[in-house]
């Protein structure tokens, strides 16, 4: 599934968030342990950092109309990789 987040601006210096607690709490209370962001080109990722249950990213960047597709992958405690795939539309706000 993919999630759509909020618009960006090309000008725009923001943070993106995924809260992934339901899933970890569904494979047993498994805590997030590394978080990779993969960010197409045309997006600068500037800083990303992760919890236990959730990661963020700091994105700069973008081409006016583009739709973007990042993905967030995950490694478990456990041993578990987890990809989530979300799309940001850059525009003008």
């Amino acid at each position: 599934m993919v999630y759509k987040l909020d618009p960006k601006d090309p000008d725009a210096f923001i943070d993106y968030n995924i809260d992934w607690s339901k899933w970890l709490d569904a494979v047993t209370g498994d805590i997030i342990t590394n978080s990779v962001w993969i960010v197409p080109v045309g997006l600068t990722k500037d800083n990303d950092s992760f919890t236990n249950s959730q990661t963020t990213v700091w994105l700069s960047g973008g081409v006016l109309g583009v739709t973007y597709n990042l993905v967030n992958r995950i490694t478990t405690a456990n041993g578990r990789i987890q990809d989530q795939t979300i799309q940001i539309l850059v525009k003008h706000l």
